[in-house]
């Protein structure tokens, strides 16, 4: 009976540690993240100019329990559009055939389903304003392709950064929809997750600007 109860509690750790894995190249919270030029005084005046509230992070909070267990779902349908958008799928391609690199777009797939859960945690503290900033270097020339060692095209054009907020947020709406939500509150989380992607989108765009320009 001991036996048993140490098997279970071995794989109990075991399964447990799995799924607390982080994916390759998630340094949230980590010190390879610098520290955002952007601080967290600015970050609030932007809230402001989004309107975006308290009411907001309530209801993107509200939206984690329903979104952590669809994520593959999303992104399937996210992968889809961007696929089937040669101009997207550009930027995951090789910069001498063109190809698509299978490699790179799994690992930051992996990436992008904690970015669902983080954005639907709204915890907008100093370790997530210098994530975003992370985030925006590994789309501009200082750091694409350099975490997953791809060979893709240097750079992510930044005009299409804000505009996959569209695609993205009307996309994720039927699976805020899924777990019996009121309609009213649906439209809510919908409207906060508008906001916050834009949001983001924004910030992102922070090293494609010279100093004093974002």
């Amino acid at each position: 009976m001991k036996k048993i109860i140490l098997f279970l509690a071995v794989f109990t750790l075991s399964f447990t540690q799995a799924q607390i894995q982080k994916p390759a190249g998630y340094t949230y919270g980590t010190k390879q993240v610098s520290k955002s030029p952007f601080s967290l005084e600015d970050l609030k005046l932007l809230q402001q100019t989004l309107l975006f509230s308290d009411e907001d992070v309530k209801y993107l909070k509200m939206s984690h329990d329903i979104l952590k267990d669809q994520t593959n779902e999303i992104l399937d349908v996210w992968y889809g559009f961007v696929g089937g958008t040669p101009q997207l799928l550009y930027f995951f391609g090789n910069k001498s055939t063109g190809k698509p690199e299978g490699e790179y777009l799994a690992k930051v797939r992996e990436r992008f389903a904690m970015w669902i859960l983080q954005t639907a945690e709204a915890n907008y503290n100093q370790d997530w304003l210098n994530y975003q900033y992370e985030i925006g270097l590994r789309h501009y020339s200082t750091k694409k392709n350099k975490t997953d060692k791809a060979t893709a095209v240097p750079i992510v054009n930044y005009r299409y950064i804000p505009a996959l907020t569209i695609p993205v947020t009307t996309t994720l709406k039927p699976f805020l929809a899924k777990k019996g939500a009121s309609s009213e509150d649906v439209d809510k989380m919908y409207n906060a997750w508008v906001k916050s992607v834009l949001l983001q989108s924004i910030l992102w765009g922070q090293p494609y600007m010279k100093k004093g320009e974002f």
